[in-house]
């Protein structure tokens, strides 16, 4: 598959949020893949994830699942525990009764001691610059070598430029410690921003610009990351400036679009499933995670 095309979507009314705007998509039709979110299967015991070896390895943590039905973790989504916290480098599908490397990157660069054995959901995902750093160098190192690695060092200079903009405070130079300094700006966030009945996705812009969209296989789904998706964009509009110029359903049209438009090339999955990657120019990364050449994510950054 060369091509991948989001299904046709319909463009929901945005909800408005300082300088971020929040547009539901739907899109008819869901897909049969069963699957747990990483968070379900961590809560439930059934899945666990902990460092590769007792000495660990920063871009590597491996995934237990006992259970009988696969586990979705989701790219830029944060883990928290063992010898550092991490992300998700990519989107994987962990087969039931099995156990998979996962590739990750650290965002606590100050931290490499056990705090648990295990590590647990962190509710939180990247911001945007973040995610576009991680998306951006992990295609381009399956570019040169396959592999999912990220660029550690711009990954940890981002967490730091953050924390510094935003007057953030961490001892370990955490990424969650921002998150938590800033909860209640996050809570708030996320009263204001609420799920859309059916929604299967969801674009985000800043300002004037549409700067990340992400689909679903099922409305379940989205529902369910829903808050922890949209986390890391609290931190995007505290930073932002306030913009009178705001996005409008055209602009997530023209994005829907130029991802359409984009040849997207075969990637080695790291679970289940298949991988693709595509790019526009310098600013448009994607990925997408399918099962039977169905899509189960799909995601697009764009430089804000």
């Amino acid at each position: 598959m060369s091509h991948v095309t989001f299904p046709e979507i319909r463009i929901g009314d945005p909800i408005r949020y300082e300088s971020v705007a929040v547009f539901p998509l739907f899109a008819g039709g869901e897909s049969a893949v069963e699957y747990l979110l990483s968070d379900e299967g961590i809560g439930s015991g059934t899945v666990t994830v902990e460092e590769v070896s007792e000495g660990g390895s920063v871009p590597d943590l491996l995934v237990e699942n006992k259970g009988d039905v696969r586990v979705l973790f989701l790219e830029g989504e944060q883990l928290i525990g063992a010898k550092q916290n991490r992300i998700l480098n990519t989107s994987v599908l962990i087969a039931a009764k099995s156990k998979t490397k996962i590739p990750v990157s650290c965002v606590e660069a100050g931290r490499w001691s056990y705090k648990s054995r295990h590590f647990g959901s962190g509710g939180t995902h990247s911001s945007h610059e973040l995610h576009r750093l991680l998306k951006m160098s992990v295609s381009a190192s399956m570019r040169e070598s396959g592999s999912h690695m990220s660029d550690q060092g711009k990954v940890w200079a981002e967490v730091a430029r953050q924390q510094k903009s935003l007057g953030a405070r961490s001892a370990t130079g955490a990424m969650s410690d921002t998150f938590e300094q800033y909860k209640e700006r996050v809570a708030g966030f996320q009263d204001k921003v609420k799920y859309v009945d059916g929604a299967t996705g969801v674009a985000v812009a800043i300002g004037k610009t549409v700067v990340s969209v992400e689909m679903f296989d099922k409305p379940a789904t989205c529902q369910k990351v829903w808050n922890r998706l949209l986390s890391g964009f609290v931190l995007d509009a505290l930073e932002a400036k306030t913009d009178e110029a705001q996005a409008n359903a055209a602009e997530v049209q023209a994005m829907l679009t130029t991802t359409n438009g984009m040849t997207w090339e075969k990637a080695e999955a790291v679970g289940e499933g298949g991988e693709y990657r595509a790019e526009s120019g310098a600013d448009v990364h994607a990925s997408a995670l399918t099962f039977k050449e169905s899509p189960v994510h799909l995601s697009v950054v764009m430089a804000g």
